[in-house]
C-alpha cells in the first residue's frame, strides 16, 4: 500500500503525462496539414518524447521511494523539471519553426504557438521554492490554474478548432472567430481568474469575487464554437463523415461547460467557497473539468488521426460510441 501523497502524486502526475503526451502528439499531426509543410524536424520530436517520457517515469518510479519535491500536485523534483524544461523547449522550436515554413498563416498556428510557449513558460514558475508558504502558494497557483486553465485552453481550443473544420467542413470563419474570443478571455478572464484560489492565503478579500465571476467564463468560447459549428452543420446537406468524432467533441463542450464552468462557479463563490474549499465537491469540479477539458480531447483527437494511419476512411462506430456513454455516464455518476 502506498500513502494518500504517494497515491495522489501518482494519479496526478501520470493524468498530466497522458494529457501533455496527447497535446503534443495532437500538435506534431495537425501542424503539417494546417501549415501545409513537413514538419521541421521529426528526430527533434522523437528526442523530446524520449526526454519527456523519461522523465515522466522517472518520476513515478522516483515516488514509489519518496524522491519528491513536497509540492502537492508538482511533486516532480527539479532535476526532472530541468528535463521537462528542456522538452518543452525543444517542443517550442519544433512548433515555431514549423509555423515560420508555413505556405499560409492561420489563427490556429497562432493559437497553438502561443500554448505551448505559455505551456513552457508558466511550469517554470512551480520549480523555485520560496520560504514563506504564502508566497509559495501564490505562485503556485499560477501553475495549477494558468497553466491547466491558460496555456492548455489555448492548445485545446486550436486542437478542437482544426478537428471540427476537418470533421463538418464547416467554414474557417466560423470556428476562427471563437478563437479570438477564446484568446481575449484567457487575457481578461483566465489570468484575473485565478484569483479563486486566493481564500486561504491571506490575499486582498476582492481576488475572491473578481476570481470566482470570471473563472466561470473560460470555457464559454469553446462551448460558444461547438454549439455555433452545430447550427451550421445542420445547414448542410451534406452528412458528417464518422459522426463520432462529432461526438466526442459535443460530449467535450457540454462537460467542459459543465464541469469547469458551471460546477466550478457555484464552489468558486466566497460564501460557498468557504465551505466547500478543498473538499469533495472540489475534486468532482476537478475531475469533471479534466475529463471534458482534456481528456476528451485527447480521446478526439485520436479517433482523428489513428484512421487515417490506416488510410481508413470509414470505421464502425459502435464500441466507441459505447466507450463513450459508458465513460461519460460514470465521469456523471
Amino acid at each position: 500500500t502506498f500513502s494518500f501523497a504517494t497515491s495522489r502524486a501518482l494519479h496526478t502526475n501520470l493524468l498530466v503525462a497522458w494529457l501533455l503526451l496527447g497535446f503534443m502528439g495532437g500538435t506534431y499531426f495537425i501542424l503539417p496539414e494546417e501549415c501545409e509543410c513537413e514538419l521541421f524536424s521529426v528526430k527533434l520530436a522523437w528526442a523530446q518524447l524520449v526526454l519527456f517520457a523519461g522523465a515522466a517515469v522517472a518520476a513515478v518510479v522516483g515516488f514509489l521511494f519518496g524522491w519528491t519535491q513536497g509540492k502537492p500536485l508538482l511533486e516532480i523534483p527539479v532535476p526532472l523539471d530541468l528535463v521537462i524544461v528542456v522538452a518543452a523547449l525543444m517542443f517550442i522550436a519544433n512548433v515555431v519553426l514549423t509555423i515560420f515554413k508555413a505556405k499560409q498563416r492561420s489563427l490556429i498556428q497562432y493559437m497553438l504557438a502561443a500554448g505551448v510557449v505559455f505551456l513552457a513558460l508558466l511550469y517554470l514558475i512551480g520549480i523555485p521554492f520560496f520560504k514563506n508558504l504564502n508566497a509559495d502558494y501564490y505562485y503556485w497557483w499560477w501553475v495549477i490554474h494558468l497553466w491547466v486553465e491558460g496555456a492548455w485552453e489555448l492548445i485545446t481550443a486550436s486542437l478542437v478548432a482544426f478537428v471540427i473544420l476537418k470533421t463538418t467542413g464547416v467554414d474557417r470563419k466560423v470556428v476562427e472567430k471563437w478563437l479570438y474570443v477564446e484568446t481575449g478571455l484567457f487575457l481578461f478572464t483566465g489570468l484575473v481568474g485565478t484569483g479563486h484560489h486566493y481564500y486561504w492565503i491571506g490575499a486582498p478579500d476582492y481576488w475572491l469575487w473578481w476570481g470566482g465571476i470570471f473563472s466561470a467564463l473560460e470555457p464559454l468560447p469553446i462551448a460558444l464554437m461547438v454549439a455555433d459549428t452545430w447550427l451550421h452543420v445542420r445547414e448542410r446537406k451534406d452528412k458528417t463523415v464518422n459522426p463520432l468524432m462529432w461526438t466526442y467533441i459535443v460530449g467535450m463542450a457540454i462537460y467542459h461547460f459543465f464541469g469547469a464552468g458551471v460546477w466550478g462557479f457555484f464552489h468558486t463563490l466566497p460564501p460557498i467557497n468557504y465551505y466547500t474549499h478543498g473538499s469533495q465537491i472540489t475534486v468532482s469540479h476537478g475531475h469533471m473539468a479534466f475529463f471534458g477539458a482534456y481528456a476528451l480531447v485527447n480521446l478526439t483527437i485520436y479517433y482523428y488521426a489513428l484512421p487515417q494511419f490506416k488510410g481508413i476512411k470509414r470505421y464502425k462506430e459502435t464500441l466507441g460510441q459505447w466507450g463513450f456513454w459508458n465513460m461519460c455516464l460514470s465521469m456523471f455518476f
